[in-house]
């Protein structure tokens, strides 16, 4: 089993820069040859709608949803363990619970319990 805890959520106002931080414990080699990454559920919508915003794998290959190309940056430690979203210019379009996700070289999918992202001034 994998364990992830996300933190960094809150409010910031439009343009503000915010990180969300998560890291993985448990079995150690799920999270090693795993991707991780982060995705959203807007208010209002359903588990079955949350967003990919951006993912990285074991090696560093990054993907990105159009919408925050340019405005965010995912990154991960050296230890693989821990991954950080750095979100810059930020809009209330952003505003969303952020939900960090592991997904083992067997296909099994882990989800943290999501952190809130409020963007409004």
């Amino acid at each position: 089993q994998v364990q992830l805890v996300e933190s960094g959520g809150g409010l910031v106002q439009p343009g503000g820069t915010l990180n969300l931080s998560c890291t993985a414990s448990g079995r150690i080699y799920s999270i090693l040859a795993g991707a991780m990454g982060w995705y959203r559920q807007a208010p209002g919508k359903q588990r079955e709608e949350r967003e990919l915003v951006a993912t990285i794998t074991e090696s560093g290959g990054t993907n990105y949803a159009d919408s925050v190309k340019g405005r965010f940056t995912i990154s991960r430690d050296s230890a693989k363990t821990t991954v950080v979203l750095q979100m810059n210019s930020l809009t209330p379009e952003d505003t969303a619970d952020y939900y960090c996700n592991l997904l083992d070289y067997n296909g099994q999918i882990y989800w943290g319990q999501g952190t809130q992202v409020t963007v409004s001034s």
